[in-house]
């Protein structure tokens, strides 16, 4: 595929699913892996939201640096595709940001409408710097690789 394909194969599949594992580095170094819900938009770039106190959300503070994984559970292995990608993670900090990163939210998940305000509650931006699109119909372990 062309890097335009690959782009549009990722940016496809992560639309069309919801929950991630992405991967943090604790403040000693150490990775660590958080099963997220996310939305996306028409590109590779994914939000999610998470209260300032977890654990990602302290390592993000400290380190930047992400990797994730989104996938689905395939009995058939020939069928197995998915998207990888490495990238920069940023809390959201100025309003018009934080506003569509929840319009963004209410519109693949509506009943977040009915959860109650939370101060503690902060958006994150994921900003992929490459990305890898994992297609076993196309032969078994077959993946292509972008730059975003």
């Amino acid at each position: 595929m062309e890097a335009k394909e690959i782009r549009q194969a990722i940016s496809d599949y992560l639309k069309n699913h919801r929950k991630m594992t992405l991967a943090t580095v604790t403040l000693d170094g150490r990775p660590l892996a958080h099963t997220v819900e996310y939305v996306s938009d028409d590109g590779p770039v994914l939000y999610f939201a998470t209260r300032k106190t977890t654990r990602k959300a302290q390592n993000i503070m400290k380190n930047e640096n992400v990797s994730l994984a989104v996938d689905e559970d395939y009995d058939d292995w020939m069928k197995i595709q998915g998207v990888q990608a490495e990238g920069r993670a940023t809390i959201l900090s100025q309003e018009k940001d934080i506003k569509y990163a929840r319009e963004l939210f209410l519109k693949k998940f509506p009943f977040v409408a009915e959860f109650a305000p939370d101060p503690d509650m902060i958006f994150v931006k994921i900003e992929p710097v490459a990305g890898f699109f994992l297609d076993n119909t196309q032969g078994f372990a077959h993946r292509d690789e972008v730059k975003f």
